[in-house]
């Protein structure tokens, strides 16, 4: 995320078009917001629209606009999302589920500037900075032909790939942090923090929604919270991490196929641990890597405390 937040303010600092990429429930468009803040356009209107929410003339519509009679129920000339963004940035998203002819379309716009509305004649100038976002990934999109490769090569000046909240679980508690802030202003309440037990099961589930599933998980809790911490007990909505049975055998690891990759790491070095007697510099030895090592892992995985490791 520390690269991610350095090519950001390399972006902000131009005008170029950028393409953002990753899972749902990242935070593109927070990506693409903070894009804008950081740009001499931070004053200028920031305008989102959804490629994948509505059909193909209806989209054409709401980013070119329409002159009024270009199609039933045109009534009036309605100015689209691109003359809304004018001197500011518009955010596509889901860019890639944009049919073949508008994406040529919104192609030209790139390369000139310019675009008719529906149904019109005269051609618009527009002065835009243009952000884009996919949760597919974008050259495999060009390769199925979902996504036109010229288009995605002339958005992807800046490319930008949002890492799923899997990859970067020492974020967490940093979010947990930011969402009580938040959530205490919205509900009036004094919730202070998360308890070691429940924030462990936080970091342990996979976040198939990403920072989207946990801020609506944390949400549910801390409506549900009566003191000021949140606890296992209160609604998570997801399950405590798997535990796996001790085998006969000290030194033999019993691993359920499916099992993510990290938390079988995880499993691997706990278990490494507790034939060590929790004795860290063993342990270490033992797994051929530093102390420092076992230290930032125990840290990520908010496994300090001993009375979480003695679980």
């Amino acid at each position: 995320m520390q690269e991610v937040h350095r090519l950001i303010e390399q972006a902000a600092a131009t005008p170029a078009p950028v393409l953002v990429h990753g899972e749902t429930g990242t935070g593109k468009e927070l990506v693409a917001r903070t894009l804008h803040e950081l740009s001499a356009r931070a004053d200028g209107p920031f305008v989102a629209v959804n490629c994948a929410a509505m059909p193909e003339t209806l989209l054409e519509s709401e980013i070119f606009g329409h002159e009024r009679g270009a199609f039933t129920d045109a009534r009036d000339r309605r100015e689209g999302c691109f003359e809304l963004a004018h001197g500011g940035t518009l955010l596509l998203d889901e860019v890639a589920e944009m049919q073949p002819g508008t994406q040529a379309k919104f192609l030209r716009v790139l390369e000139e500037g310019a675009f008719r509305r529906l149904g019109g004649k005269t051609e618009i100038k527009v002065d835009v900075r243009v952000v884009a976002a996919t949760n597919k990934d974008p050259v495999a999109a060009v390769r199925d032909g979902a996504f036109r490769e010229d288009l995605y090569y002339r958005l992807n000046v800046f490319s930008l790939a949002v890492p799923p909240l899997r990859h970067r679980v020492e974020d967490i508690p940093l979010l947990v942090t930011g969402f009580f802030e938040e959530f205490n202003r919205k509900y009036d309440k004094r919730v202070a923090s998360v308890d070691d037990a429940a924030l462990e099961i936080l970091m342990s589930h996979a976040w198939p929604g990403n920072v989207r599933e946990l801020r609506n998980v944390v949400e549910r809790a801390f409506i549900a919270c009566e003191g000021d911490v949140i606890v296992p007990r209160l609604p998570l909505g997801i399950s405590p991490p798997p535990v796996v049975a001790a085998p006969i055998d000290p030194d033999t690891l019993t691993i359920a196929i499916g099992l993510p990759l990290r938390e079988v790491e995880k499993q691997f070095v706990l278990r490494t641990l507790a034939a060590e007697h929790n004795n860290k510099t063993r342990a270490a030895d033992r797994l051929e890597i530093s102390t420092k090592t076992l230290h930032n892992m125990l840290q990520r995985w908010g496994l300090l405390h001993p009375h979480v490791l003695a679980g």
